[in-house]
């Protein structure tokens, strides 16, 4: 394996306050130094030690790599209409998830190796390294299971999502699908995943049937997550926490009792905010401010989906977290890249410290504000995922 060094970087994100200052711990006219798959050293470019190849970062700023920990993209179909009609009015209701699991169930393996390929490609071109997604649009023990085989060729983390919505057979036997997705679905999905998801949410699963999806998936030893809180307040964020899960997602709509939860967890449950589906369904957006504030850890994703939030630009949630969630741009870089990546319990990523995987996006300015400072603008100039530049065009 060859090393390299990234010398004349203007202003570097660490996230290692050790490594520089503040939270991010900045560092000014930097260098890194690459050996395989992982950073061998950072520190001034002036000291930086010889490597077998070096590239010129000529003032730009580097931050990690994103980590978007929580998307949707083995799925099949378009869903232009329903967002049509919510721009001309109508309200969001998730009950367009079926149109999804149709056409989805639908379609060929090959199609949906395609499309996830598309947009982990996609991702990955707008600076963002480490991906999690999710079943969920099959919802039959045969189609989640082959939906979280095919995200495990091309995604970093998988999870089983059987409990997004009841599924339509099932429509007049809520009780019946949970049995399913508690017995032979999850017999089927859990070879294949990491971690069990459910929507604890009106009109898909109250806090029992959360809770006993979430247990079984446990028992057979999956991580929970829990979809929480996005429509309405309700049980799913002090469930999460209940549970010990990963991170509890959405968390729209709290109570001081639900941020007091996620505070006591003392970073275990990740509060994820999700600005791409308040931004594409016209919902009020997460208060950020509030979370932070109490202490509480908080990532940013993109919820990548068909339906309610079909961007994967992390960019693109970094700029709307600053300008309508009440971020700081420092708060939204660090919970896209540290936040995310402690919401999937990985140290390896979201960081760049001797011995971090060699995650690291070189973009076009001289400081990583300008992701928030320059919206819509395309920044990303470099990416290097494990030691090797990828190609961003």
């Amino acid at each position: 394996m060859s090393s390299s060094v990234i010398t004349g970087i203007g202003s570097l994100v660490t996230n290692d306050p050790a490594l520089g200052e503040g939270p991010l711990g900045l560092l000014e006219d930097a260098a890194v130094v690459i050996d395989g798959e992982h950073i061998a050293w950072v520190g001034p470019s002036a000291q930086a030690p010889a490597a077998d190849e070096a590239y010129d970062a000529a003032g730009r700023a580097v931050i990690p790599g994103f980590v978007d920990s929580h998307s949707h993209l083995v799925f099949a179909g378009d869903r232009t209409r329903e967002f049509n009609a919510r721009m001309s009015g109508q309200a969001y209701t998730a009950g367009g998830i079926r149109t999804t699991v149709a056409a989805t169930r639908a379609a060929s393996d090959e199609e949906l190796h395609a499309n996830v390929a598309r947009y982990v490609a996609e991702a990955l071109r707008q600076g963002t390294t480490t991906i999690e997604t999710k079943s969920g649009y099959g919802l039959t023990p045969h189609d989640e299971a082959r939906a979280l085989r095919i995200a495990g060729d091309h995604a970093d983390e998988v999870t089983y999502l059987g409990a997004h919505i009841v599924a339509p057979e099932y429509a007049d036997d809520p009780a019946g699908y949970v049995d399913l997705v508690t017995g032979p679905m999850l017999d089927a999905c859990a070879p294949y995943a990491r971690w069990v998801d459910v929507f604890c949410e009106r009109g898909a699963f109250d806090g029992d049937q959360a809770r006993a999806i979430l247990t079984a998936g446990a028992a057979r030893g999956l991580v929970p997550r829990v979809h929480a809180n996005q429509l309405g307040h309700g049980p799913g964020v002090r469930l999460a926490v209940e549970l010990d899960a990963a991170s509890a997602d959405h968390c729209t709509h709290l109570t001081d009792a639900d941020v007091d939860a996620l505070a006591s967890a003392s970073g275990r449950t990740v509060a994820t905010l999700l600005p791409g589906a308040e931004f594409s369904t016209r919902a009020v957006y997460p208060d950020a401010r509030r979370l932070i504030d109490a202490g509480v850890t908080v990532a940013l994703s993109t919820d990548c989906n068909p339906g309610s939030s079909f961007t994967s630009s992390m960019p693109f949630c970094v700029a709307v977290a600053v300008r309508d969630m009440r971020m700081t741009p420092d708060e939204a870089v660090r919970a896209a890249t540290w936040g995310g990546a402690r919401a999937l319990r990985r140290e390896d990523v979201g960081h760049l410290a001797p011995g971090a995987r060699a995650d690291l996006v070189l973009l076009d300015a001289p400081s990583h504000v300008h992701l928030a400072y320059r919206p819509g603008v395309p920044l990303v100039s470099a990416v290097w995922r494990r030691g090797v530049r990828v190609p961003t065009a």
